[in-house]
């Protein structure tokens, strides 16, 4: 078993990432240590992937109880940053990652704008006063380079339509329609995480990916921290299902100036080029509302909140009520502009 600490160097306290600054940062006497010259102890040393359920705290020789996909989290003692460096070696180890750049409180109040945004939303969820708990967790996510060769097969029409005459023609020219295209699509992500909801996580996107660094554990002090629970050709067709309507999207636009499309057939060879393993910064809020739990996401990165919040049954009826009376005095006054009169 490994458990990594970061101890600081100054007054021995835990230090962790800090998303503001992008260092190692000691809370304690305001150390901050640049990550990027931090010896990584799993660049060292090579650990066994075997499955671990039970590891001791460093500081304060606690027992952590963690779940067999947990790589990083804090003592729940004395809430000292802990990394599993047996579960980040070999084929466990993330090739990239996206640290966090938002801090827990900004967090806390870009949720709480959010929560004041929902014009349908219930009062009492609008004030935004009962976060049950927020978490920030790197997720882990297969970024997928995938190369596609599209053979597209149908017909076509042209319709012209003139007069000659006394008589009113409609000519119709029928064509066979092929293109052949080469679509490549970079950093396609799909979440490999067995807990997190694939709907949430796909509505997080656009993660900025031109701040992608290379991994080091560093970066994940002070934070949860999941491996992934599917491999890479476990989750390859679901990566081919999400490009597929952008792979449709360039047939259609392939193919102009004509007055009907109908493809009879399309072939489309999908070759996975390269897959990374990444990590990705998410916020999860968990939020108490008339006795249910609510689950909100929020990407660590860009702000951008994704969740379904709870429907004021008494706001929806009162829109509708709105939206029909503006609709009935529309057409009262249609109708006087057109000679009838207000009843």
């Amino acid at each position: 078993m490994n458990v990594i600490e970061y101890k600081c160097p100054n007054c021995g306290s835990g230090m962790v990432f800090d998303s503001e600054t992008g260092t190692l940062s000691c809370h304690s006497c305001g150390r901050k240590d640049n990550i990027e010259q931090i010896p990584d102890p799993l660049g060292q040393q090579a650990f066994s992937a075997d499955e671990v359920q039970e590891y001791h705290c460093t500081s304060c020789g606690s027992v952590i109880i963690v779940e067999a996909e947990t790589t990083a989290t804090v003592c729940s003692f004395c809430e000292s940053a802990v990394v599993l460096g047996d579960r980040l070696s070999g084929s466990l180890a993330p090739g990239l990652v996206i640290p966090f750049s938002i801090s827990k409180e900004k967090a806390m109040k870009a949720f709480r704008k959010w929560c004041k945004n929902g014009l349908l939303t219930p009062s009492g969820f609008m004030t935004a006063d009962r976060i049950k708990g927020i978490t920030g967790m790197y997720i882990p996510f297969w970024l997928y380079e995938l190369h596609n060769k599209v053979e597209a097969y149908g017909h076509a029409t042209k319709v012209r339509a003139y007069t000659k005459g006394d008589y009113r023609y409609t000519e119709t020219q029928h064509f066979d329609i092929y293109r052949k295209l080469q679509l490549n699509y970079l950093r396609v992500p799909i979440d490999s995480s067995e807990k997190m909801n694939d709907k949430l996580m796909d509505k997080l996107e656009p993660f900025p990916y031109d701040l992608l660094k290379s991994f080091r554990t560093p970066y994940l002090a002070g934070y949860v921290a999941e491996k992934y629970s599917y491999t890479d050709t476990e989750m390859l067709p679901r990566a081919k299902d999400k490009i597929r309507e952008y792979i449709e999207s360039a047939i259609s636009s392939a193919v102009s100036g004509y007055s009907t499309v109908n493809f009879t057939n399309k072939e489309i060879d999908t070759r996975v080029k390269n897959v990374d393993y990444c990590l990705l910064p998410v916020w999860v809020v968990h939020y108490d509302y008339n006795r249910l739990e609510y689950t909100f996401a929020m990407n660590g990165q860009t702000g951008k909140v994704v969740g379904k919040p709870p429907i004021s049954k008494a706001k929806v009826a009162a829109w509708f009520a709105g939206i029909s009376s503006l609709s009935f005095l529309s057409l009262k006054i249609i109708s006087w502009m057109m000679g009838g009169g207000f009843l």
